[in-house]
């Protein structure tokens, strides 16, 4: 159990979450899913070789091409060797399903690797357009850019560049998916590492660094466009505190997530700060309500008087 971890963390988790079902689920092993890569193949063929194979189970509800699956290991699968199939966390799946993402974008994703969600979103932008992926460290593009050309992507520009400059180029993407640098809470499930490597001084380190990738984002939205903020974690000075910092200092504006799943309205207070009202339209996905990981999401758009 968590409280023979970080007796620290296991109190903080209570006060996020402190039902039975919620540290019962961290606990338990994390099902498997897979997003088929619509750029490849087409959907219903790779789902009916799959389906013969006994591979994949039920569908992810909230994304028409993810897949829960029964295989641990994809190693020797044809179709994830080809990029066919790409193993991705069924919640991993939401933020670019809520960047009303079109053909002939202009997308930034601000922290992109190792590239799920870029590769994401090229496929639902049909390989048209353009994405700049930027990541900071060399080694991740290195990953990035081998699941880019695996997936064959085909629109993807790369970049290695502190994200937290992009506030320079203003108004000029379309879409732009901020899935931040995180504590990694909700990840527990696929390693109990995430727990061990938790403090609160990470927590207020990391909320500052959100912050400011947040407002760069943001300043580089066009007028009208969206910004999707994404986090893995549980934790409401990386996640609530950084949606209410962004609202309160520019004219953004926040949409009700609407998809086919469970989920937790954002918190407006915790441990004494309160947030502002609108910050309830974020969700929070806690592992129990999906059987997932956990996960923290809000769609912003960038107000036309911006």
């Amino acid at each position: 159990m968590l409280n023979e971890i970080n007796p620290e963390l296991f109190e903080r988790l209570k006060k996020v979450d402190s039902s039975r079902e919620f540290f019962e689920f961290l606990d338990r092993r994390l099902r498997k899913s897979v997003r088929i890569n619509t750029l490849k193949a087409r959907l219903e063929v790779v789902f009916e070789r799959l389906s013969k194979e006994g591979l994949l189970e039920e569908r992810v509800p909230w994304c028409d091409f993810g897949y829960y699956v029964s295989e641990e290991d994809f190693s020797t699968i044809p179709e994830h060797q080809l990029g066919i199939i790409f193993p991705q966390s069924s919640v991993s799946m939401i933020p670019p399903l809520l960047m009303d993402l079109r053909k002939g974008m202009k997308v930034l994703d601000l922290c992109a690797s190792p590239g799920a969600k870029t590769t994401e979103i090229a496929q639902l932008m049909e390989n048209e357009g353009c994405i700049v992926a930027n990541d900071v460290k060399i080694e991740r593009l290195n990953v990035l850019i081998s699941n880019l050309q695996k997936c064959g992507v085909l629109i993807a520009k790369v970049t290695m560049m502190d994200g937290r400059k992009f506030g320079k180029f203003e108004n000029r993407f379309d879409a732009v998916l901020v899935d931040a640098p995180c504590s990694n809470l909700g990840m527990i499930r696929r390693s109990y590492a995430h727990a061990k490597l938790w403090s609160l001084k990470l927590s207020l380190d990391l909320s500052k660094l959100q912050k400011e990738l947040l407002i760069a984002g943001y300043k580089a939205l066009k007028p009208g466009g969206v910004l999707v903020y994404s986090t893995c974690t549980f934790e409401p000075l990386e996640n609530e505190a950084v949606v209410d910092y962004l609202l309160r200092n520019t004219n953004a504006e926040i949409e009700e997530v609407n998809l086919p799943l469970r989920s937790i309205p954002g918190f407006t207070e915790f441990e004494g700060h309160r947030f502002l009202g609108e910050v309830k339209k974020c969700i929070r996905i806690h592992p129990q309500l999906n059987d997932s990981e956990g996960f923290f999401v809000a769609k912003l758009i960038k107000s036309e008087s911006s």
